[in-house]
C-alpha cells in the first residue's frame, strides 16, 4: 500500500493505493467535499481481492490535497444557475478531471478503470469524454449528465445542501446525521458507520470551505450531453431508486445517452453507499472490467 502527495495539473494531490501493484488500476473519484477515505477500506479491499489496484485520492479543495483560497458567492452562483446565466467559478469540472489525469501521469499509469460517485461521477464522465485514451472503463455512480433540469434535487434537500455547517466535530456529526436522514438509504442507515466516517474525516482534515468551490465548479460546468452521446468507453451506470439528491432520472438519462451503457438500479439505495450495496457494486464493476 503506497501513499503520498504528487504534483498534478499544478495541484498537490494526496493519494493512496490498495492492492497489488500489478493489479488492474482502478481510480476512485470522491464526491462533493468528500475525502479519499470516504471510500471505506473494506470496500477497497473487496475490489483489490478481485484483481484491482485501487487508487484513492483527494480532489483539490478536499482532504489532504491542495486547497484554494478564492472566495465564491454561492447565492450569486445559484441565482445565475437557476436563471440560465453563466456562473463565475475559480475552476470547473474539466480542471478536476485534468487533475485526476495528472495523478495517473505521476503514477505512470497509462489507462485505468474509473469509478466516480456523485460529483465524482461527473468528474469521471469528464475524464472519459476529454481523455478517452486514459479510461479502460467508466462506472458512473449516483451521478448525472449536467443537464440543468436533472441537477435540481427535491426542495428540502436543496435547502439542506445550502445549509452552512459549524466548525466543530459535533457540528459535523449533526450535519452528517441530518444528511443521512434526508438522502440516505432508508432501510440501511448505519449510525455507527456515519459516526466513524465523519469523525475520521474531521480529524484528518476539518477544513470545509473547499466544498463551496467544488459546488460552484459543478454548476458552472456545461452539460455533458453531447460528450456522453459520443463516448466509446465501456460504461456502467449505477443509481439508487431512493436517491433524493440526484434523482434516479439522472442515472437513467446518463445510461440513455452513452452508447451501449449498462444501467444498474439498486432498489432502496439513496445517495450513499452502505455496506448492503458493496457486494453488488463490486460484482458489476469487476464484470465491466472483464468485458472491457
Amino acid at each position: 500500500m503506497a501513499s503520498g502527495t504528487v504534483d498534478a495539473n499544478g495541484m498537490k494531490l494526496w493519494f493512496d493505493t490498495v492492492g497489488d501493484d500489478d493489479g488492474a488500476p482502478l481510480l476512485l473519484v470522491a464526491g462533493l467535499g468528500g475525502q479519499a477515505i470516504n471510500w471505506h477500506e473494506e470496500f477497497c479491499w473487496g475490489l483489490a481481492d478481485r484483481g484491482f489496484l485501487v487508487i484513492r485520492f483527494d480532489n483539490r479543495d478536499a482532504g489532504l490535497s491542495q486547497f484554494l483560497d478564492d472566495p465564491v458567492d454561492l447565492h450569486a452562483a445559484a441565482a445565475a444557475f437557476l436563471g440560465g446565466a453563466a456562473v463565475e467559478a475559480p475552476y470547473r469540472l474539466t480542471d478536476l478531471a485534468t487533475d485526476a489525469v495528472g495523478l495517473l501521469d505521476a503514477l505512470d499509469i497509462d489507462r485505468a478503470h474509473v469509478l466516480g460517485s456523485s460529483l465524482g461521477g461527473m468528474i469521471a464522465q469528464t475524464i472519459a469524454i476529454e481523455h478517452p485514451s486514459r479510461v479502460q472503463s467508466l462506472t458512473s455512480l449516483m451521478s448525472t449528465t449536467g443537464e440543468r433540469d436533472l441537477l435540481l434535487p427535491e426542495a428540502d434537500v436543496l435547502a439542506l445542501l445550502l445549509e452552512p455547517v459549524g466548525p466543530s466535530l459535533d457540528d459535523a456529526l449533526a450535519s452528517a446525521r441530518r444528511w443521512a436522514g434526508a438522502v440516505g438509504s432508508p432501510d440501511h442507515l448505519d449510525d455507527e458507520l456515519i459516526v466513524e466516517m465523519t469523525r475520521r474525516a474531521f480529524e484528518r482534515s476539518p477544513r470545509r470551505d473547499g466544498t463551496l468551490r467544488q459546488l460552484v465548479a459543478l454548476v458552472a460546468s456545461p452539460s455533458r450531453e453531447a460528450g456522453l452521446s459520443a463516448l466509446e468507453v465501456p460504461t456502467l451506470v449505477v443509481h439508487g431508486t431512493a436517491d433524493r439528491l440526484i434523482r434516479p432520472e439522472g442515472g437513467r438519462r446518463t445510461a440513455e445517452l452513452v452508447p451501449g451503457a449498462q444501467l444498474l438500479e439498486l432498489e432502496g439505495m439513496g445517495h450513499d453507499l452502505p455496506r448492503f450495496f458493496w457486494a453488488p457494486l463490486i460484482e458489476q464493476v469487476t464484470a465491466l472490467a472483464a468485458r472491457s
